[in-house]
């Protein structure tokens, strides 16, 4: 997900420079680094300049001509892109673009603790809460589709606790909002 118009930041936070790659690189470069495929970006605003440095021809760019209305309408374009390219998928792996120090070995995690526990949901773990990234089994696809506004999938989790696990994501809890964060960041290479 990095269809957000970054209103803290005053600028594009998919773009921002970490290490010699934009945050969204970062984030795109860990997913592909997986068995795990295909890799769907989800862009609204910002998104011409956001994808022109984002080519990749093992990538698919959707564009949320409805980024405006909130964080539900990127992932109900993401997962109706990806049921649309691969109905045969079985589960998809939400993420967002500002968590700078996300690893491959996040996404592996998150598929060996589905194959371990049976649950249809694995959250990761971070500050004291639960989020992203996080695995959704095909089961709750439709609710997926149906998110309306700017909470996300947090309800679907607090909803479904029954069938959800965790894993421990060490720096989850560090995203990219404001200028401070990002100098915060940076002071940190």
């Amino acid at each position: 997900m990095a269809a957000g118009s970054s209103s803290r930041l005053g600028r594009p936070k998919q773009l921002l420079d970490y290490k010699g790659k934009t945050l969204l690189q970062t984030v795109i470069y860990e997913a592909l680094k997986t068995d795990h495929k295909p890799v769907i970006v989800v862009l609204g605003a910002h998104a011409q300049e956001i994808a022109a440095l984002h080519k990749h021809n093992q990538i698919n760019i959707v564009i949320n001509k409805n980024w405006k209305n909130g964080i539900a309408s990127s992932i109900v374009a993401g997962v109706s892109t990806m049921i649309k390219l691969h109905n045969e998928i079985e589960s998809i792996i939400i993420v967002v673009a500002d968590q700078v120090f996300i690893k491959k070995s996040n996404f592996n995690n998150l598929i060996k603790k589905q194959k371990e526990t049976g649950k249809n949901i694995i959250a990761s773990a971070y500050d004291g809460t639960i989020g992203t990234p996080v695995l959704f089994k095909k089961d709750y696809f439709q609710a997926l589709l149906s998110l309306k506004g700017t909470e996300g999938a947090k309800n679907i989790l607090k909803q479904s606790a029954q069938d959800l696990e965790t894993v421990f994501f060490e720096q989850g809890g560090i995203d990219i909002d404001t200028e401070t964060d990002y100098n915060n960041l940076i002071s940190q290479q």
